[in-house]
C-alpha cells in the first residue's frame, strides 16, 4: 500500500530547486520527467528506487507538472538501457555520492556491530540505520540482497564478539555449572517428562499464591544463584539485546542449546539465568505482597461475616447517648433497671453495644486476632523463607526502622521469643497508634513487652506499603530494583538536556509553581462551569459524591445503517478467521513475527497459515489444541512450535501497528474525517505506585493501577 502525500509533504520534498532544474535543459519527454523524479526520489530516501510501484503516484503527478511532462509519460522511460544507467552517474556526481566498494561493505558491517547492534534493535531498525550511515557517507546503498548479506555478517560478527566476551567473564566454576545444568537437562529431556529438567522446572511460571509455589519459586533462585554469575555481567548491555538472548534460550529446548558452538552456547544459558534471578525476584515480592494482602482481606472478610448476622443499625445514637447521660447525671445513686432502661430499653442498647463494637476498637481487635491466628498457623511458615530469600534496602533514612525489624525477624527466625523487649525492636515508623495499644502488653511486674507475632505483623504491613511504592526496594529485582537505577547513567552530567528533552524546568520551585497554576485554571473552570451544567450535580453523599447524568442518545445515522444492512448482505456468515486472513494479505502483517532463534527453515507460506492459526486461537480464547482440531494438515505440535518461536510481545505490536497505518491510509477522509477512533472491549489495567491520587488496588489484576475504560 502506497503511502499518501499532503500538498505540504510534496512541496517539502518533491519540488525542483533552480540548480537541480538545469539538469534537465538537454531532456526531453520521459527521459526528462523520469531524470526528475529519479532526481528527488534519491535525495529524499538516499538512494534510487528498486521498483516502479515504490514510486508515489502523487509525486510523480506534481513533478510532471514543474518539467512541463504529461503523467503518463513516465511510464515509458526506460528503467533498464543504457540512459538509465547514465542518469543515475549523473545523480551521483550531482549530489556528490559515489558507487559501493568491497571495503566500504566491509567498514558498514564493522561499524554496524559496534554501534548499533549492541542496542539490540529489530532488524527493520538496523537496515534503516544501515542507509542512514550510507548517506551520511555519501555513498550509494548496494542492492537489498547485498545489504542483506552485508546485515548477516555484521550480526554473525557481532555475537561471535558478543559471546566470546561474555564467556571470558564467567569464572571456570560457573562454566562448570552451566555445562552440568544443560547436561542433566539433555539427559532427563529424553527419558522424562520435561517438567522434570532443571532447566525446564527453572522456565516454569510461579503459579497463584500457596506453600508450594512459594518454596518452589526459592528454590529456583537458590538454584541460580549458585551458578555464582558475576552481579555486572551484563550491566552494561542493552536491555533489548539481553531479551533477545534470553528469549532465544527460552525456545530452544537443552539439545538444540548444546549444538551451538561454546562461546554462544554459555552465553544464551547465562543470559537466561541472569535475568531468570531477576524475574523469580520480582515473583517472590509479588508473592510477598499478595500474601501480606490476603493476610489482612480475609480476616476482615471473617469478621464482617460474623458480624454481619447479628449486627442491627441503630437510629438516633448521639440522642440516646445524651438522653442516657442526662439520667445517669440526675439519678446517680439509682438503679440501672429502674432508671436508664425506661429511658432507653435494653434491647436498643445491646444493638448499640454491637454496632459499636462492629465500628470502633473493639472491631480492631478482632480483625487483629484473626490476622494473628492466621498467620501463626498458616502463613508463617513461609513468609519468614521469602524474607530470608529476599534482601531489603532503603535510600532514605526514614525507612532504616522497617530495614532493621526485618533484620531482627530474619535472624529469631528458628529461635524465636514470643516477646521483644521494647528496646530490641524499632516501633516509629512502623507500629501506628492503632496497633500499639494491641502490640505492647504489660507482663506480671507491669512491664511492658512487644508481642511478636503482632509485630511482625506490622513489619509485613510496613513493609508491603513500602514496597508497591519504592521506598524499599530488593537487591537482584527488576521491577522492585532501586529506584536510583532507573535514571540514565549519565543522568548527573546530562542533566540539563534530559530535562530539555521533557520540557521540565530544573528548578523544583518553577515546576511547582506550574503545577499549581495549572491545576488552580482547572478548577477554577470547573467552578464556572458545574453551577451551569444540568447533567452533574453536586451530592450530600459521604460529604459530595458527584453524579452524572447519562447523556441523550444520538439517533443513529442513515448512512450507518445502511452500510450496515450492505455489509450483512454482502457478507452474512464472513468469521474472523477470514477477515484475519484478507487483513494479512492485504498487509502483510505476519512478516512482524519474527524467530527468536534468528533461524527459519519453514517455507513463508507454510509459516503464514500456522501464524494466523496461532493468532486466531490466542486472540479468541479458542486454545490451540481446537484449532488444529479443525485445521485439518497442521497439528498441535506444530502451532505449538511457532507459538513459542514465533510469536512475542514486540511483535505483536509491530502487527498492531501494522494494521492501524493500514486502516488510517485506506478510511477516506471525506466520510470518515481525519480524527482518529479508538475503542476497547474490556477495561485496561496501568500499573501505578501508591503517590499517584488515581491508583486503586484490582483483584483481577493482582496489583495496584489505573483503570482506563
Amino acid at each position: 500500500m502506497k503511502r499518501e502525500w499532503t500538498d505540504l509533504e510534496l512541496a517539502e520534498h518533491w519540488t525542483l530547486l533552480p540548480a537541480e532544474a538545469a539538469l534537465l535543459a538537454n531532456k526531453t519527454g520521459p527521459t526528462r520527467l523520469g531524470f526528475a523524479v529519479l532526481l528527488k526520489f534519491f535525495q529524499y530516501a538516499g538512494r534510487f528506487p528498486f521498483s516502479i510501484q515504490e514510486l508515489p503516484t502523487a509525486a510523480v503527478a506534481s513533478i510532471a507538472v514543474q518539467v512541463g511532462v504529461p503523467a503518463e509519460e513516465f511510464s515509458r522511460y526506460d528503467w533498464q538501457g543504457r540512459a538509465v544507467k547514465y542518469h543515475r552517474a549523473q545523480i551521483r556526481a550531482f549530489l556528490g555520492f559515489r558507487e559501493p566498494t568491497v571495503q566500504d561493505a566491509e567498514g558498514l558491517a564493522v561499524w554496524l556491530s559496534e554501534h548499533v547492534l549492541p542496542q539490540g534493535h529489530p532488524s527493520e531498525h538496523v537496515k534503516a540505520a544501515a542507509y542512514q550511515r550510507l548517506r551520511e557517507l555519501a555513498i550509494e546503498p548496494p542492492t537489498p540482497e547485498r545489504l542483506e548479506r552485508i546485515l548477516a555478517s555484521a550480526s554473525t560478527a557481532f555475537e561471535e564478539r558478543f559471546s566470546t566476551e561474555t564467556v571470558s567473564r564467567l569464572p571456570p566454576a560457573t562454566l562448570g555449572q552451566l555445562e552440568v545444568l544443560l547436561n542433566l537437562a539433555a539427559e532427563e529431556g529424553e527419558t522424562a517428562e520435561p517438567e522434570r529438567s532443571p532447566l525446564q522446572q527453572l522456565k516454569m511460571d510461579p503459579g497463584q499464591v500457596g506453600l508450594d509455589n512459594v518454596l518452589a519459586e526459592i528454590g529456583k533462585l537458590q538454584q541460580l544463584r549458585q551458578l555464582d554469575l558475576p552481579p555486572d555481567l551484563f550491566r552494561h548491555v542493552a536491555p533489548r539485546l539481553l531479551q533477545r538472548y534470553r528469549q532465544r534460550a527460552a525456545v530452544e529446548n537443552a539439545y538444540e542449546i548444546r549444538r551451538h558452538p561454546a562461546s554462544l552456547r554459555f552465553s544464551l544459558v547465562a543470559a537466561y539465568c541472569w535475568l531468570r534471578v531477576h524475574e523469580i525476584t520480582d515473583g517472590l515480592v509479588e508473592l510477598l505482597i499478595q500474601i501480606i494482602h490476603r493476610i489482612g482481606a480475609t480476616a476482615e472478610r471473617r469478621v464482617e461475616r460474623e458480624l454481619i448476622g447479628t449486627l442491627k443499625r441503630v437510629a438516633g445514637k448521639s440522642t440516646l447517648l445524651c438522653q442516657l447521660a442526662e439520667t445517669a447525671l440526675a439519678h446517680p445513686d439509682g438503679v440501672i433497671r429502674e432508671v436508664l432502661f425506661p429511658v432507653v430499653d435494653e434491647q436498643t442498647l445491646a444493638a448499640l453495644v454491637k454496632e459499636l463494637k462492629s465500628t470502633g476498637p473493639a472491631y480492631r481487635q478482632q480483625v487483629y486476632t484473626v490476622m494473628r491466628a492466621s498467620y501463626s498457623h498458616h502463613y508463617r511458615r513461609v513468609i519468614p523463607a521469602l524474607l530470608q530469600a529476599l534482601e531489603f534496602r532503603s535510600n532514605n533514612q526514614l525507612h532504616q526502622p522497617v530495614i532493621r525489624a526485618l533484620d531482627v525477624i530474619t535472624q529469631t527466625v528458628e529461635h524465636a521469643p514470643r516477646f521483644y523487649d521494647p528496646e530490641e525492636v524499632p516501633l516509629e515508623g512502623i507500629v501506628s497508634g492503632g496497633w500499639r495499644d494491641l502490640i505492647l502488653t504489660p507482663d506480671k511486674r507491669g512491664h511492658l513487652r512487644v508481642d511478636r507475632l503482632k509485630y511482625e505483623l506490622c513489619v509485613l504491613q510496613a513493609l508491603r506499603e513500602r514496597l508497591r511504592c519504592k521506598e524499599i526496594w530488593v537487591v537482584g529485582a527488576n521491577r522492585y530494583r532501586n529506584p536510583d537505577e532507573d535514571l540514565p547513567t549519565d543522568f548527573e552530567v546530562q542533566r540539563e538536556q534530559y530535562y530539555a528533552a521533557l520540557s521540565l524546568p530544573l528548578d523544583a520551585e518553577n515546576f511547582i509553581a506550574g503545577v499549581q497554576r495549572e491545576m488552580s485554571a482547572a478548577l477554577a473552570l470547573l467552578d464556572r462551569g458545574l453551577p451551569k451544567n444540568p447533567d452533574v450535580k453536586i451530592l450530600q453523599k459521604r460529604r459530595g459524591w458527584i453524579a452524572l447524568s447519562p447523556l441523550t442518545a444520538v439517533p443513529e445515522p442513515v448512512n450507518l445503517s445502511r452500510l450496515k444492512s450492505e455489509i450483512l448482505r454482502r457478507w452474512p456468515m464472513t468469521s474472523l478467521l477470514d477477515m484475519l486472513k484478507e487483513t494479512d494479505l492485504r498487509l502483510g502483517f505476519s512478516k512482524a513475527f519474527k524467530s527468536a532463534t534468528g533461524r527459519e527453515s519453514l517455507d513463508p507460506a507454510t509459516l503464514q497459515k500456522r501464524l494466523l492459526l496461532c493468532l486466531y486461537g490466542l486472540g479468541t480464547n479458542t486454545g490451540l489444541k481446537r484449532v488444529s482440531s479443525g485445521a485439518g494438515t497442521e497439528s498441535y505440535p506444530d502451532l505449538l512450535y511457532v507459538r513459542r518461536r514465533f510469536i512475542r510481545k514486540e511483535s505483536f505490536r509491530e502487527a498492531i501497528a501494522t494494521v492501524v497505518n493500514g486502516v488510517f491510509q485506506a478510511r477516506l477522509p471525506h466520510i470518515w474525517g481525519e480524527a482518529t477512533t479508538a475503542c476497547a472491549s474490556d477495561s485496561k489495567k496501568f500499573g501505578a505506585w501508591d503517590q499517584n491520587l488515581m491508583t486503586e488496588w484490582h483483584v483481577r489484576y493482582g496489583g495496584r493501577g489505573i483503570m482506563i475504560y
